[in-house]
């Protein structure tokens, strides 16, 4: 993959990235950790030393919560109320996104808590002018 962790088009890179279904990360050279989103350096060593790496898309759901309504910028009006969480995706990092697969409402989270770690798979939403990074639980 073309690297653009020191390049003034990250974020740019990033969300086209998304758009188009795919996480991007930094990958250190020097500890071999990765950081998301991606930076121009790592988050773990300080190194310098970080290419721009393509995600699994796979995670671990840790946990979930709801949104308050209403939605906290209009861009998330028309998912309202929603289910958001904490993530650990396959290469490490741990994320906060949306949670699709589960309604905001107190019986399907506690059915969710009751389950513990539950596996995710990334979508990505198309929320008009932004791509944003969800995660669909296995049913």
């Amino acid at each position: 993959m073309q690297d653009l962790a020191q390049g003034p088009g990250l974020i740019r890179a990033y969300y086209e990235a998304l758009a188009a279904g795919s996480l991007l990360a930094s990958a250190c050279k020097r500890c071999g950790r990765y950081t998301f989103g991606p930076t121009g350096c790592c988050e773990h060593c300080g190194s310098w030393e970080v290419e721009t790496h393509k995600l699994s898309g796979r995670a671990t759901l840790l946990y979930a919560s709801h949104n308050i309504t209403p939605a906290c910028h209009p861009r998330f009006e028309s998912i309202a109320p929603y289910v958001y969480g904490h993530l650990r995706l396959e290469e490490g990092p741990i994320v906060q996104a949306i949670v699709l697969g589960v309604q905001a409402v107190p019986q399907d989270l506690q059915r969710l808590f009751d389950r513990g770690p539950t596996p995710a798979t990334a979508e990505i939403l198309n929320l008009g002018d932004l791509p944003v990074l969800a995660f669909r639980i296995a049913s």
